[in-house]
């Protein structure tokens, strides 16, 4: 344990925790011990997913449910949790095997994104719903406002642009898995028939697919 973990836990939720282990827990990588965030990754992934979605119905009461889900997709990414967990400062206490701090994993996305959602749920379990809300609000904070129009996926984008020239829809394969396990990239190809195809990595496969998708749009609509 970090010698200045309890100060930056009271730093960062309000209060000191009443037990530091489910947060030494959800900041602990498999690389260090069995005993790892996975678990409580799963249970904050679904409260931040809650959490936003209320969140969202409250800020913006005229807009319909698909302009809800994309503002809540937007939001709730591995991208965006590792934004917020880097602001917090996460990194300063993570607990990584030698391998996976060998390989950068102080900055993965993935890591970072998945400690985020498991320390929400180490906080949900200790504060319950109204501490895990005023906890993601105030995270999170102006990144919920930001444009006036829900974001479109790229994904989305892609599928309606080729339902608007009629075309083939969008097809995804996985090209090329490389790096090691806890910091994996992928390569993915997206295409539309043989009218057009492009090439993009991400941290994952659902990363690598929206960045797929986003180049090929750019190259339709260059």
């Amino acid at each position: 344990m970090s010698a200045d973990l309890p100060g930056w836990l009271a730093a960062t939720f309000g209060r000191a925790p009443a037990d530091l282990a489910p947060y030494e827990r959800a900041l602990t990588h498999g690389s260090q011990a069995a005993e790892n965030y996975e678990r409580l990754e799963f249970l904050g992934d679904r409260v931040l997913g809650l959490v936003m979605a209320e969140w969202l119905w409250e800020l913006f009461p005229r807009e319909p449910e698909g302009q809800l889900s994309k503002r809540l997709n937007a939001l709730v990414t591995g991208a965006v949790c590792a934004d917020v967990a880097r602001a917090l400062g996460v990194r300063a206490h993570l607990r990584l095997g030698k391998q996976a701090r060998d390989d950068g994993a102080y900055d993965s996305d993935n890591i970072l994104g998945d400690v985020m959602e498991a320390l929400i749920g180490a906080w949900y379990r200790e504060a319950g719903l109204d501490g895990a809300r005023a906890f993601v609000r105030q995270a999170w904070g102006a990144r919920v406002q930001r444009g006036d129009k829900a974001p479109q996926h790229p994904k989305s984008a892609l599928q309606e642009w080729a339902a608007a020239a009629n075309r083939r829809t969008p097809e995804y394969v996985v090209v090329d898995r490389s790096g090691p396990h806890h910091a994996p990239r992928f390569k993915v190809q997206v295409k539309i028939g043989t009218f057009a195809d492009a090439t993009a990595e991400g941290a994952n496969k659902q990363e690598a697919e929206t960045a797929a998708a986003k180049a090929l749009l750019a190259k339709l609509n260059g």
